[in-house]
């Protein structure tokens, strides 16, 4: 028996040497701090990017097309009728050598099938928003499959009472595609402010309501859907294929 009660009074030794083992292994005090100052500057960062990107975001850059892109958007812009002002010294050149007159020559109306199929580049619709100086850095298009994306920067009046004179950045999505009767359909998708979506009640309750369906009846939306054939906003690229 005896033996045995001195096994008993042996284990507490072992246990409280082992407990002392574990806090031997813990952090020493430069290991914490090293710890403390690693999560003060990840916070940092972390708040920085968040403030620069959503709450204070800068101005955007707008899109530079080469020399053969801008050729190339000036004929679709001519096709439908725009006539654009011409920039650049080539551009210089050329409207000295030609008179105004050259492009009032009379010639017979015709209409091609090819004519009323029109297609621009995500880069195109950017480029076209860029000559715009009050737009220029302010709004952003972006073509996916069936959807356009915008971001826009909304200047705060400097009298307003919150953030007066910052910049506010909103996103807003557009679903649009032909539904199964061959007609457009577009459809607010969202709207997010500062990175946070809008609820839809704050909305109107017009998330994935068919704009063309639900006020087509008159006004823009009947003449917009009356007038269109095809439309399709593919990976950045929109499409429109007008009706004869």
């Amino acid at each position: 028996m005896i033996p045995t009660s001195h096994s008993h009074l042996a284990m507490p030794q072992r246990y409280s040497g082992k407990k002392l083992n574990l806090w031997q292994r813990g952090f020493t005090g430069v290991q914490v701090l090293l710890m403390i100052l690693v999560t003060i500057v990840l916070t940092m960062g972390i708040t920085f990017f968040v403030v620069r990107s959503y709450i204070f975001p800068k101005p955007l850059t707008p899109v530079s097309l080469s020399s053969k892109e801008e050729a190339k958007l000036e004929d679709k812009l001519s096709q439908l009728g725009w006539q654009p002002e011409r920039r650049g010294a080539s551009h210089l050149k050329d409207s000295a050598k030609s008179s105004p007159s050259d492009d009032l020559q009379p010639e017979p109306y015709r209409e091609r099938a090819e004519d009323r199929q029109v297609s621009f580049s995500e880069r195109e619709v950017n480029a076209i928003i860029g000559r715009n100086p009050d737009f220029a850095q302010r709004i952003a298009i972006d073509f996916s499959d069936n959807l356009a994306s915008a971001k826009i920067l909304v200047p705060i009046p400097r009298d307003f009472p919150v953030m007066a004179g910052e910049i506010l950045r909103v996103n807003a999505g557009l679903d649009i595609h032909l539904d199964t009767n061959r007609r457009p359909s577009v459809s607010l998708v969202g709207v997010s402010l500062m990175g946070v979506p809008i609820p839809n009640a704050w909305l109107g309750n017009m998330k994935n309501v068919n704009l063309v369906s639900e006020f087509g009846d008159r006004g823009f939306w009947n003449a917009f859907a009356d007038g269109v054939e095809d439309i399709q906003i593919r990976e950045g690229e929109l499409y429109i294929k007008l009706r004869s």
